[in-house]
């Protein structure tokens, strides 16, 4: 009998174990994360806040039940330094693509999540968008974005896609895909 009970233990231990790396539900059913930001989805607002806060406007676009947006929120964005780098250096708003809530674009335009996801063209969740410090006049979140990244990636992409937004690498000759090609090659 007692053999049985520790068996018992030992499998309920396991099984909570291999729950301790999941990530949290919000009530939406999308991910909770600390470095997510609640806030009214006005887009001009948001990068504006970005900007006080001396931080870069991110905007990801997930789904509930998406496999990729978890597999991000588990394995990529935990990573302790692109944690760090998702915190302290961005500013990070979330949309649902088929949410109802009211987002701003930047050219004034409101609509729900879904109607933004479709007029960005996006379709693949996760979605990244990584916005200037500035947005022109009359530009939309996708056409003022300096890189959109769909899907799930690893974490060294992730880590690097940061980095060389935050560096400003969109505005010289190197490529993402150069700039990550190099530091992978040099170990970073």
């Amino acid at each position: 009998m007692r053999g049985w009970i520790g068996a018992a233990v030992a499998v309920t231990c396991l099984a909570f174990a291999g729950g301790a790396g999941a990530v949290e539900l919000n009530s939406d059913g999308l991910h909770a994360a600390p470095w997510i930001e609640e806030t009214f989805k006005d887009l001009r607002e948001d990068l504006a806040d970005a900007n006080a806060a001396g931080q870069r406007l991110m905007v990801i676009v997930e789904q509930r039940g998406c496999i990729y947006c978890e597999r991000m929120h588990e394995e990529v964005f935990v990573v302790p330094d692109i944690e760090a780098s998702l915190t302290e250096d961005y500013y990070v708003v979330r949309l649902d693509l088929y949410g109802g809530v009211e987002v701003t674009d930047f050219d004034g335009e409101v609509l729900s999540e879904k109607a933004a996801a479709r007029k960005w063209g996006l379709n693949f969740t996760p979605t990244m968008l990584f916005l200037p410090e500035a947005v022109p006049e009359g530009a939309t979140a996708e056409t003022a974005a300096v890189a959109t990244v769909p899907g799930a990636f690893e974490a060294d992409t992730m880590r690097h896609m940061l980095s060389w937004v935050l560096a400003h690498g969109y505005e010289g000759e190197e490529s993402f895909q150069e700039y990550h090609s190099r530091r992978l090659r040099a170990g970073e």
